[in-house]
């Protein structure tokens, strides 16, 4: 990843540089540098998706050589960007910190066509999904795959299930002494340890790829993970039918909560030496018709409103996400700083 160098071009135009987490976006953002770039004259938009997108920016915010705009999620990295605000100064302590631009949906992929073979119906609660579980280990094929090497997976499934039995401000319980972890996600650590039973043996040894490229190949009927693996997924297997459910850890149908954190949000660097061309990337990206061109890529959910089309893997979630049935994620610091 280059420096910033010089922010002017060899024409002249204002050259603003954003920086990205997600790599697996690089085809949508190439195609959307692309569409900023032929039809804006005084600027250039240069977007970079590096692998190690985080340690690229902290090593360039130590180094004082900031981009004009990074793309990151609202997890842990955005938390520590903030507490880390007095050295860095790299956003405005009051004000917009970033602007939201896609959600996630982190809930149970399924092979759906596997599932009409086999004529399984999806599960509304905790007993129904153990049962469908035993149904489908029964019939010989394995129920979930888990790529725990990449131990930030193991949060998928966590989440899913404590959005479901937790209360929405457990974090500011626990802050203020009125309650403690150990307590609230008892039934949490235990629903989510039994399902390692419907996975492959030690799953701390696959990655993530190994376990989107499992759910591609049919090794596994379901895949408890977010929607954000499915471009990796498709990338595997490209005529794979998916469709999703959210997770049903309570017993009661009418509980079930879907799994929503911030995907992806943009914030302008303080010291961004064109903050009006900066701004002006940020609206061209928020156009309705470049919002609808990363939903389609990515499979994602808008965190814009508008008359957008929700990707067809995620049918089974639609009603909760048209409907605002979510939480946030329970397990993260950045939960104290969004709500």
């Amino acid at each position: 990843l280059g420096g910033c160098g010089s922010k002017e071009g060899t024409d002249g135009k204002v050259v603003i540089e954003l920086v990205h987490y997600k790599p697996e976006a690089v085809d949508v953002f190439e195609a959307l540098e692309e569409k900023f770039n032929a039809t804006h004259d005084d600027i250039e938009l240069v977007i970079d998706s590096p692998n190690d997108a985080m340690v690229i920016l902290k090593t360039r915010f130590i180094r004082e050589n900031n981009p004009d705009i990074i793309g990151i999620g609202g997890d842990i990295n955005y938390s520590n960007f903030l507490d880390a605000n007095k050295e860095l100064e790299y956003v405005p302590k009051d004000g917009v910190y970033a602007v939201p631009y896609m959600a996630n949906a982190a809930g149970v992929l399924y092979n759906k066509d596997m599932f009409a073979e086999h004529n399984w119906s999806i599960p509304t609660t905790w007993e129904e999904f153990l049962s469908l579980c035993d149904t489908i280990q029964g019939e010989g094929i394995q129920p979930l795959y888990f790529g725990y090497k990449d131990t930030w997976t193991c949060l998928a499934p966590w989440n899913a299930i404590a959005v479901n039995l937790c209360d929405t401000d457990i974090a500011y319980q626990v802050n203020s002494g009125t309650a403690t972890f150990s307590e609230a996600y008892e039934e949490v650590a235990k629903k989510d340890k039994e399902l390692l039973k419907y996975g492959q043996k030690n799953p701390v040894a696959y990655s993530y790829n190994d376990a989107c490229t499992a759910f591609a190949r049919g090794q596994s009927a379901m895949y408890v993970i977010g929607n954000y693996a499915i471009p990796q997924i498709k990338s595997v297997n490209p005529d794979m039918n998916i469709d999703s459910f959210v997770f049903p850890a309570s017993s009661n149908a009418e509980e079930n909560i879907l799994n929503s954190g911030n995907d992806l949000m943009f914030s302008v660097m303080e010291d961004c030496e064109h903050k009006e061309e900066a701004y002006e990337v940020l609206r061209f990206l928020l156009e309705d018709e470049n919002v609808q061109d990363y939903l389609n890529d990515q499979s994602a959910v808008p965190c814009k409103k508008g008359d957008f089309e929700i990707a067809p893997e995620l049918d089974g979630m639609k009603e909760y996400i048209e409907k605002g049935i979510v939480a946030d994620y329970k397990t993260t610091i950045t939960q104290t700083k969004w709500q």
